[in-house]
């Protein structure tokens, strides 16, 4: 007579119940090293983060870094591509649509509680301006019909972490210095002295939000919602934007951070979309970049890191541990000194100088040099960050980065600008 166990081994294998139960069995007696693969952009996929999160969490991590275009092309086409993306929350709804991630237990984040009230209710303080556009608390929380919306809830549809507003940057050799949010204004992007000397980040839900802002700053357009553009508002701004591209003045499209940093290097450029890094990363050069506080407000972003709908059993654990261990303090530290804010900022200020804290978040002069993550002088003593505090700079956002409801139509006629 068959042993028990073996009978029942038998029985499910003759149902093809088994395979569960065999497959899993090398992963505890092979010991074998979970491997994590997050998709992004360069502005947190770092291999300073990589190596740090692999050392403190004792999995492998692969990278996949690529231009933000690219990246949500490729998520949002093949989930099984990743366990991890990381970008901003413009990319949210086309990802959520497509059934590319799934929804984040919040009772297995350890620093939940932690996380201020930018994604909690869109403002950091009272009187901020919440700005137009997908602001990220509106993507927040799944709901029980499978919706997105500001509702609190069990689950939700992103981690909230690293975070900025954008503006755009501009070589102060070439171009006069103006003042933050008094005359320093997006419509620099489109004055015609800087003509052949502008580029724009390489994005339909980024850049065009630059030059809206731009076009509606000169007047030559006028929206009813800038983050909710028509059809025919779009077909009159790139009327706008083509007679200017016909004209020679934009110099190129950038695709990531070290290509802009490039295009400002070799002058190519004296003014362009930029991200903070590449500003530090050139003040660091001694190329003296500003980073432009506009009059009419920033454009804002905030990251997201979402799972992917195919991450499951040890490599979710793994993924879990990987989102906690980047509210735990020192990711947070280490990309304030690259002029970026993370959702839970006091955990972080323990592993900042008072002087690097003081500049960085509380918007005051420098009492030393500070140095960047590659041990660089990028701001010297008695600099002050343009823009001011964080608390200023989030009470200015115009509008965020965003995936309006003429998305499609957008990207069509992104690609007929940088095309033509």
């Amino acid at each position: 007579m068959d042993h028990p166990k073996r009978s029942t081994l038998k029985k499910l294998a003759a149902i093809g119940l088994t395979a569960g139960v065999v497959t899993h069995a090398p992963y505890v007696f092979a010991r074998k090293k979970v491997t994590l693969r997050v998709l992004g952009t360069h502005v947190t996929l770092q291999e300073a983060i990589r190596k740090q999160a692999m050392l403190d969490l004792g999995i492998n991590i692969e990278f996949t870094p690529a231009g933000s275009a690219a990246v949500l092309q490729k998520a949002s086409m093949d989930p099984s591509s990743f366990d991890l993306y990381e970008q901003w929350s413009n990319s949210i709804n086309v990802l959520w649509n497509a059934g590319s991630i799934q929804p984040i237990e919040k009772k297995r984040l350890t620093y939940f509680n932690e996380i201020n009230t930018l994604t909690k209710t869109g403002k950091l303080t009272p009187d901020a301006n919440i700005g137009a556009g997908d602001a990220p608390y509106k993507l927040l929380n799944v709901q029980d019909n499978g919706t997105l919306s500001a509702d609190e809830s069990d689950l939700i549809s992103f981690l909230p972490y690293v975070h900025n507003v954008d503006s755009f940057g501009y070589n102060t050799a070439m171009i006069k210095p103006g003042i933050a949010y008094e005359t320093e204004s997006w419509g620099w992007l489109l004055d015609k002295e800087h003509a052949g000397k502008v580029a724009i980040v390489n994005a339909p839900t980024i850049g065009l939000f630059d030059l809206a802002l731009a076009a509606q700053s000169k007047g030559l357009i006028k929206f009813k919602n800038i983050g909710a553009m028509t059809r025919s508002e779009l077909d009159r701004l790139f009327n706008i934007l083509l007679d200017y591209k016909r004209q020679g003045h934009f110099a190129g499209y950038w695709n990531s951070v070290p290509e802009s940093v490039e295009f400002m290097k070799s002058q190519r450029v004296h003014i362009e979309s930029m991200f903070s890094p590449a500003v530090a990363a050139l003040n660091s050069q001694n190329i003296n970049v500003r980073f432009a506080a506009p009059k009419e407000g920033y454009r804002g972003w905030h990251g997201v890191m979402c799972l992917s709908s195919q991450t499951k059993n040890s490599v979710k654990d793994a993924a879990y541990d990987y989102m906690n261990w980047w509210l735990s303090g020192w990711p947070g530290a280490f990309i304030a000194r690259q002029g970026y804010y993370i959702s839970n900022p006091q955990r972080s200020k323990a592993l900042l100088s008072p002087e690097e804290w003081d500049y960085w978040y509380l918007g005051k002069k420098a009492d030393v040099d500070l140095l960047n993550t590659n041990r660089e002088v990028a701001v010297k003593a008695g600099e002050q960050r343009n823009g001011g505090s964080y608390n200023k700079r989030f009470s200015n956002v115009a509008v965020w980065n965003s995936v309006m409801p003429t998305y499609d139509y957008s990207l069509q006629k992104w690609y007929e600008l940088i095309s033509r």
